[in-house]
């Protein structure tokens, strides 16, 4: 019996008009992009495939074990640009988590976290985050529900660049507070070249 692939069943949900391939070198993970019409246009790059590994998530948990990554760029964003540095960034990202995943055999969830780097560089000179944070989506919160593949049930990890001190906010609070700050300064997973961190610089002396 076939089974419809992830692609097949975003383009069910948004139309195959809204869901294209992205180029992709040999031996990398397969990528789409989806064109969506929220309030303002944005573009979704996501893996096409990372949820053919079952992630080996701790048992007693609520975790997923099937996933696919994403990107959420905003509409004024020509990712077209390949060889631009303000913008190429994200496909190398992508990559590079999704192949961390399978190779070292682990898993990824909401609220994991990873440095930009043994340097933690920044993203890039218009990027200034220096961590990435894993997050259940936000603003696509709803069109970005869980999709059934065959058996398995997919779900999608938001990929949200974070600022140094935003990362030690996490650390010494904890997820549920740095996503209320998040939510109180409308910061989603939409990239966004302008934001500032979501803290005030003295909230190390207020623990």
């Amino acid at each position: 019996m076939y089974l419809c692939t992830v692609k097949e069943e975003l383009e069910k949900r948004f139309g195959a008009h809204r869901v294209m391939d992205v180029p992709t070198k040999e031996g990398e993970m397969p990528l789409i992009m989806l064109d969506l019409e929220l309030r303002s246009p944005v573009s979704v790059l996501m893996t096409n495939g990372l949820s053919d590994y079952k992630m080996p998530v701790p048992e007693n948990t609520d975790e997923n074990e099937y996933n696919e990554l994403f990107f959420c760029l905003p509409s004024y964003w020509e990712w077209e640009e390949m060889e631009n540095p303000r913008m190429n960034w994200v496909f190398k990202w992508i990559q590079r988590l999704a192949r961390y995943a399978v190779e070292q055999k682990t898993w990824f969830g909401h609220g994991h976290t990873m440095p930009c780097g043994a340097n933690m560089e920044s993203l890039s000179e218009t990027m200034l985050q220096n961590h990435l944070l894993l997050s259940n989506p936000l603003l696509l919160e709803t069109p970005l529900l869980p999709i059934k593949v065959g058996d398995k049930e997919v779900n999608f990890l938001a990929i949200i660049p974070m600022f140094s001190d935003e990362m030690d906010y996490k650390q010494g609070k904890g997820t549920f507070k740095l996503m209320q700050k998040f939510s109180n300064k409308g910061v989603t997973e939409q990239l966004d070249d302008f934001r500032a961190t979501v803290l005030k610089r003295s909230w190390k002396l207020h623990r």
